[in-house]
């Protein structure tokens, strides 16, 4: 594994309960139009990757498909059991899955490139799980980040806090534009055929507390980063959360923040 991939595992260790109650609603938005990209419908041997609390697996079950799914983090394995209890859910790494080649019908990744060291062998290894003729379907989050997505990213910046070095970013030769142009671009490199891509746009709504339950308990980079630092700057921090969220506050008094995501599909 990577230096990415080693802070990605223990980024996410224990984490799970942590992330459904935070941003697991967020995540779960492009779930159809995944498994529509896909193609995914009765009787279609699909595989999850990623699935975290196994929403876009149980969307799967619920169309009838044959449904297998997997993440790297064990609690995220144990909720996608509960979510999705017809479904076959284990745990595996990418970018070596437990497969046979052309094992699925079809192949989904909801966000899953966004935590892997090396996204062009993760897709390979999607690739050489689908059948010839089969289709793979992802979403990222895009760049730039739109108002609501980069609100605690903001908070972050305006307390002035600076990335510890045990937080290591993706290299650089492994990293590609978080644009249309660059993941139909890093999935013809991995030998996908008649890559497309759309960008989703949506309104997320949450409290103001459930939004920062998640970086308050270490989820995601923003969490671990916010964990990083001291008690101080964490006050610090959550004090421009609250004054940044009053730009995104609806009348009902919810955090009304709008976010961007990349789905795009391809062939084997």
């Amino acid at each position: 594994m990577t230096a990415f991939d080693e802070y990605e595992r223990r980024t996410w260790a224990g984490r799970a309960e942590a992330f459904a109650g935070s941003f697991a609603r967020l995540c779960a938005y492009p779930a159809s139009q995944l498994l529509d990209a896909a193609a995914v419908g009765e009787g279609v041997r699909v595989l999850d990757v990623g699935t975290g609390t196994g929403t876009v697996a149980a969307a799967a079950c619920e169309r009838g498909a044959k449904v297998t799914a997997v993440d790297a983090e064990p609690s995220m394995v144990e909720l996608a059991g509960q979510a999705a209890p017809s479904a076959e859910v284990v745990t595996a790494v990418l970018p070596e899955l437990p497969f046979e080649d052309g094992a699925f019908d079809a192949v989904v990744g909801n966000f899953v490139l966004n935590h892997v060291g090396r996204p062009r062998d993760a897709l390979a290894e999607l690739r050489r799980v689908v059948r010839p003729g089969g289709r793979i379907a992802l979403t990222i989050w895009a760049v730039p980040a739109p108002a609501g997505q980069a609100l605690l990213g903001r908070a972050v910046e305006a307390a002035d806090v600076t990335r510890p070095s045990d937080l290591p970013p993706l290299a650089a030769e492994d990293d590609f534009p978080r644009d249309p142009a660059g993941l139909v671009s890093l999935m013809a490199s991995a030998g996908l055929r008649e890559a497309t891509c759309e960008t989703l746009r949506w309104d997320h709504r949450a409290s103001a507390e459930e939004w920062w339950s998640g970086p308050a308990a270490g989820v995601a980079f923003i969490g671990q980063l916010l964990l990083s630092q001291s008690e101080q700057t964490r006050a610090d921090v959550k004090r421009h959360f609250e004054v940044l969220s009053q730009e995104f506050l609806g009348e009902d008094g919810l955090l009304v923040l709008p976010h961007a995501a990349l789905l795009a599909g391809a062939c084997r």
